[in-house]
């Protein structure tokens, strides 16, 4: 299949594809973002980090042994936290472009492992821009930032709004975002940031609290699970769907000149209104099945998320398809379907972990 400059593309995703990506929980968008890109006629690159099981899940469907003349999605074993090994690869594969998707990217988590955020999250950005520069490969480089680095700024946030991140995640996104400007400057290096607000699909991992509501509400609805457990149900957030904002990420990259650009709908709804509305549509009254749980709540809160896109819609063209209710009933259908499965072996007397 040809890409768009007349010839196969190339592209890496520097992201380990594994239930902790690069190194945390797979960042949502790598499905989607390989599906798009395959569909443009791209070959991809991924990074995988070595482990006992199989953990592709989410791209086995892409997948086709190396041996398959039609292969266009390879991996390749390594980590973000090796350098050395980030460059040989560079070196070797030579991508047009490179979507950075990986990262600790569990917000609560990073209050427990900040070292550790810091070093993937963080230091892992800075270690590719080196490859790059060290390489001298003619590539494109994609930084996916956060609206978590907005934190406690006051909305709505845009590309001009000043950062006041409110967790490690946050504190290491934002490191990653300067760094990915200053190699721009310095070294004239094509880096860009996409600043994704909340970007969800039925693909989401199941710690994220958008599918653990869907994915509970669906098994409770089924009787498989009695109570979910959740923490601050007033937060609020600019929740879009994943698919929308991979198109985002590859437009940035398809600019003259690369710029940092926030990705986001432009509404906000909070926790209890997803949860209110999830529940909703499997008949359900979630006061009775929801309870709250201390331990979830951050030491440090984010309020509200709210992202201005202007820029993005003005330059880039681009613009949200799929709202906020549809994606409630994406994500809730998709659930209810591997409920249904696991109720299935439930009633027919096996034991079920709940993950089918």
């Amino acid at each position: 299949m040809l890409g768009t400059n007349g010839s196969m593309r190339q592209t890496t995703g520097l992201e380990e594809f594994q239930n902790k990506s690069p190194v945390a929980d797979l960042p949502l968008p790598l499905a989607a973002t390989a599906e798009f890109l395959l569909c443009k006629g791209y070959e991809i690159h991924g990074l995988i980090r070595r482990a006992s099981t199989f953990n592709t899940d989410r791209i086995d469907h892409l997948y086709r042994d190396f041996h398959d003349p039609q292969a266009r999605v390879y991996l390749h074993y390594g980590d973000l936290t090796v350098s050395g090994a980030l460059t040989d690869l560079l070196q070797e594969i030579r991508p047009e472009e490179i979507y950075h998707l990986g990262a600790q990217s569990h917000v609560r988590v990073s209050f427990d492992m900040p070292e550790y955020t810091g070093d993937v999250t963080g230091l892992g950005t800075i270690r590719i821009l080196e490859a790059i520069r060290k390489t001298g490969i003619a590539t494109r480089f994609y930084q996916a930032s956060s609206s978590e680095m907005y934190g406690a700024a006051p909305p709505p946030q845009s590309e001009a709004t000043p950062f006041q991140p409110q967790s490690p995640y946050a504190a290491a996104k934002v490191y990653a975002y300067y760094c990915a400007r200053n190699y721009r400057d310095a070294y004239k290096m094509f880096a860009a940031n996409g600043i994704l607000f909340n970007h969800e699909s039925p693909r989401r991992g199941e710690t994220f609290v958008t599918r653990k509501v869907t994915r509970a509400a669906a098994r409770i609805k089924l009787g498989l699970q009695e109570k979910l457990y959740l923490g601050n149900l007033e937060a609020k957030r600019d929740w879009g769907f994943a698919g929308d904002y991979v198109e985002a990420m590859w437009l940035i990259l398809q600019q003259e000149r690369p710029d940092d650009y926030v990705i986001a709908t432009g509404e906000t709804h909070s926790v209890r209104e997803f949860v209110e509305k999830v529940f909703a549509r499997l008949d359900l009254d979630y006061k009775q099945h929801v309870e709250i749980d201390p331990r979830y709540f951050r030491p440090t809160e984010v309020d509200v998320l709210l992202g201005d896109a202007a820029k993005a819609r003005r330059a880039l063209g681009w613009q949200p398809k799929v709202g906020f209710d549809e994606l409630i009933a994406m994500m809730v259908a998709a659930d209810l379907e591997i409920a249904g499965k696991e109720k299935t072996l439930v009633d027919a007397g096996f034991t079920c972990s709940g993950r089918i």
